[in-house]
C-alpha cells in the first residue's frame, strides 16, 4: 500500500468541522426548531452534502474488502507450508482481535451509552433512517442469524454477493481465493495479485481524496443531526466516545500488560517505556502503514526481537492485526442499535463479533480506512449504513487512539513469537529521548 496523504492540519480541520457544525446545528434547533425553513435547509443542502460524502466512502467497501483480504491471505503463501511461526502469529492475531471486540461488546452492553433518548428524538431518527433500516432488515430476515448462518456464509455467486452487500459472503470468497492464490505457483499467481495490489492502492488513494473533504462532510452531517435532534444526541455521542476509550484502555493497559508479562517475559512498564516512540508515531499519523518503519526499527533495537521475526510478524500485523478497529466497530454497531431502540439478540451480537474481527483484517492501514467496512457491518445486522453519520464527527480522535492499539498489538505479537521460539531478546538500555 502507498503511504497515505499526511496532512497534519486535517485532524484539526475535522475537529473544527465537528465543533462548528454542532454549534450551528444547536443554534438552528434552538431558534427555528420545527420551522419549514430549517427543514428545507437540512433536506436540500446539508443532508445531501453529507450523504454525497458518505456515499463516496460506501462505494469503496467492496473493492477494499476484496483486495485487502485476498492479498493478505495470499501473502501468507501455501498455508500447508506456513510453518510453526506463521501458525503462532495467526492464532495470536485472531485471539487478541477477538478479545478486543469482546471487551467492546461487553462494555457497550453493560454501560448502554445509546439508550435514554427521548421518544421524540428517536422518532425523528427513524424518519431520517427508518425506511433504509426496514430495507436492510428485510435482507436479514428468515433465519439469517440462526442455524442457516453457516450456509449463508458461502455465497452461491460471489459477484451477486458483492453487488447485494452480502459482506459475509464476500469475505468468505476473498479468504478462499487468497488461500488458493497462495497455494498456486508464484509465477501463475503473480499477474492477478499485481492487479489486486493496484486495485488496493487505488482504493487507498480514493480514501485519501475523500478524507480531504472530511471537514466539510462532518460539518454537514453533524449540522443535520443536531439541527433536527438538538442537544440530546450530542450527550449520547460523548457517552459513545467514553465507552470506546475505556475499552481501548482496558485492552492496552490490561490485556497487553498480561500478555507481555506472561507470554513476552517483560515487565509491562518497561515494555511501554521502550515502545513509546511507536505509540507516539501511531497516534500522530493514525496509520499502521506509515508507522511500520518505526515499529520495525524500535522492535528490533529496543526489544531485541530478531530481524527475521520482525520482518515477518510486523508487516503481516499491519494488515491483519487490528485490535482497536475490531473493538471500535463492535461498540459502534451496538451503540447505533441502542440509539434506534433495536435490541440485538445474542446471535446477532455474535455475528457482530465475527464481522468485527474479519472486517478489521480488511481495513486499510490509513486514516479513515475502517469507516467503509463499518458500514458493511451495520448493513449485515439490519441497520442503515447511513446511520454512521451519528459517529463520524468523533471518528478522527478515536482513529488516532485505535491505531495506537493496533500497532502496539503487533509489537506484542512479535515479542511473543520471538520468546516462544526461544530467541534471546538482547535488550539494550532504552535511550533517554529528552537528550
Amino acid at each position: 500500500m502507498p503511504e497515505p496523504i499526511t496532512n497534519k492540519k486535517l485532524p484539526i480541520l475535522i475537529l473544527a468541522g465537528l465543533i462548528l457544525g454542532a454549534a450551528a446545528g444547536l443554534t438552528a434547533n434552538r431558534l427555528w426548531s420545527g420551522s419549514e425553513i430549517l427543514a428545507w435547509t437540512v433536506d436540500t443542502i446539508s443532508k445531501p452534502a453529507g450523504q454525497i460524502w458518505l456515499r463516496s466512502l460506501i462505494m469503496v467497501v467492496v473493492p477494499l474488502v476484496f483486495a485487502s483480504l485476498t492479498i493478505g491471505v495470499a501473502g501468507l503463501g501455501d498455508l500447508r507450508k506456513l510453518g510453526r511461526i506463521g501458525l503462532k502469529t495467526l492464532l495470536y492475531f485472531l485471539f487478541t482481535t477477538a478479545l478486543a471486540a469482546a471487551i467492546g461488546l461487553f462494555l457497550v452492553n453493560w454501560l448502554r451509552p445509546g439508550e435514554g433518548l427521548s421518544e421524540a428524538t428517536r422518532e425523528e431518527l427513524m424518519k431520517s433512517f427508518g425506511e433504509q433500516a426496514r430495507q436492510m432488515a428485510e435482507k436479514t430476515e428468515g433465519g439469517k442469524f440462526g442455524v442457516e448462518v453457516l450456509v449463508n456464509i458461502v455465497p452461491r455467486n460471489p459477484v451477486a454477493a458483492a453487488a447485494q452487500g452480502d459482506m459475509l459472503g464476500l469475505i468468505f470468497f476473498s479468504l478462499v481465493l487468497g488461500a488458493a492464490l497462495g497455494a498456486m505457483p508464484a509465477e501463475k499467481a503473480r499477474p492477478f495479485l499485481a492487479m489486486l495490489e493496484a486495485l488496493g492502492e487505488a482504493v487507498v488513494v480514493i480514501i485519501g481524496w475523500v478524507m480531504k473533504l472530511a471537514p466539510l462532510g462532518v460539518f454537514a452531517l453533524i449540522f443535520s443531526v443536531t439541527a433536527l435532534f438538538g442537544y440530546g444526541i450530542l450527550v449520547k455521542l460523548l457517552s459513545f466516545v467514553g465507552v470506546v476509550l475505556l475499552g481501548l484502555a482496558l485492552q492496552f493497559f490490561g490485556a497487553y500488560s498480561i500478555l507481555v508479562r506472561f507470554l513476552g517475559g517483560l515487565r509491562p512498564l518497561e515494555f511501554f517505556r521502550r515502545i513509546r516512540t511507536i505509540a507516539l508515531t501511531a497516534f500522530s499519523t493514525s496509520s499502521s502503514n506509515a508507522t511500520l518503519p518505526t515499529t520495525m526499527a524500535v522492535c528490533e533495537r529496543e526489544l531485541g526481537v530478531p530481524r527475521p521475526i520482525c520482518g515477518f510478524v510486523l508487516p503481516l500485523g499491519s494488515t491483519l492485526n487490528m485490535n482497536g478497529t475490531s473493538l471500535f466497530e463492535g461498540v459502534a454497531v451496538l451503540f447505533i442499535a441502542q440509539v434506534f431502540g433495536a435490541d440485538l439478540s445474542l446471535k446477532s451480537q455474535l455475528i457482530v463479533l465475527l464481522m468485527a474481527v474479519l472486517t478489521a483484517v480488511g481495513a486499510a492501514g490509513v486514516p479513515g480506512g475502517s469507516l467503509p467496512l463499518l458500514m458493511g457491518v451495520l448493513q449485515t445486522v439490519g441497520l442503515p449504513p447511513g446511520s454512521i453519520a451519528l459517529i463520524l464527527g468523533v471518528d478522527r480522535l478515536l482513529d488516532m487512539c485505535r491505531t495506537t492499539l493496533n500497532v502496539t498489538g503487533d509489537v506484542t505479537a512479535a515479542l511473543y513469537v520471538a520468546r516462544s521460539e526461544g530467541k534471546s531478546l538482547a535488550l539494550e538500555p532504552a535511550p533517554d529521548l529528552r537528550r
